[in-house]
């Protein structure tokens, strides 16, 4: 796909009055674009993971907790947060009003704009490219916090309603990484069942025909 200069920004509403496991759901198949020095690269959300603020355990405001790291969990829904995390850097995105500081981790994008500079940008063979949340921000070349705070209407990076995809499954397991009870960690992360770009899928469940996606 060319780089893109019309598209709409996905509206404020899509992240806010409504669980934020739907939301998490609904990004599956939104492309992802940001407009990074070297040219525009981006790519089609394929697995994410739902964080609900104060009461969930494996959230960054887990019993309110609030300071400068995780501040930015506490501004309008449709900002960016990013963080560090074992020595890489990972992306959520600010779900519901600010005072309820809950988001969705970003984990795996399949590449659609730009993929040559994002294979510059991270040089890993195949589906390695940006199949985890670290990955994906290398492949993005975004390796600081310095886009905190942004919102997608103001920032380089955007997540657009135009030319997204279709699921034709969408997968649900628990959270990667994350050791919390059973009600917490089973049902938040979903991904595009089939694709290869999903953290952890084996090759035997490829689906590499349409890669998970509806083709009409």
């Amino acid at each position: 796909m060319a780089p893109l200069q019309n598209y709409h920004v996905l509206a404020d509403e899509f992240f806010t009055n409504r669980p934020t496991a739907d939301i998490a759901q609904d990004l599956l198949g939104k492309l992802l674009i940001y407009d990074s020095p070297a040219g525009q690269v981006g790519g089609y959300i394929v697995e994410t993971e739902a964080y609900l603020g104060t009461e969930d355990p494996g959230a960054h405001a887990y019993q309110g907790k609030h300071g400068r790291a995780n501040d930015p969990l506490y501004r309008e829904a449709g900002s960016i947060y990013i963080y560090a995390i074992r020595g890489f850097y990972a992306f959520d995105v600010v779900t519901q009003a600010s005072a309820e500081p809950q988001g969705v981790l970003i984990r795996g994008l399949e590449p659609a704009i730009g993929e040559n500079i994002m294979r510059q940008n991270r040089t890993r063979p195949g589906f390695e490219l940006s199949n985890g949340p670290g990955k994906l921000m290398q492949a993005l070349n975004i390796h600081d916090t310095k886009m905190n705070y942004q919102h997608f209407a103001d920032s380089s990076i955007k997540i657009i309603q135009d030319y997204a995809k279709i699921p034709r499954q969408v997968a649900q397991s628990q959270r990667i990484g994350v050791r919390t009870a059973a009600e917490w960690t089973d049902h938040y992360r979903y991904f595009v069942s089939g694709n290869p770009y999903v953290s952890k899928t084996r090759k035997r469940d490829i689906d590499f025909a349409t890669y998970g996606w509806k083709t009409n």
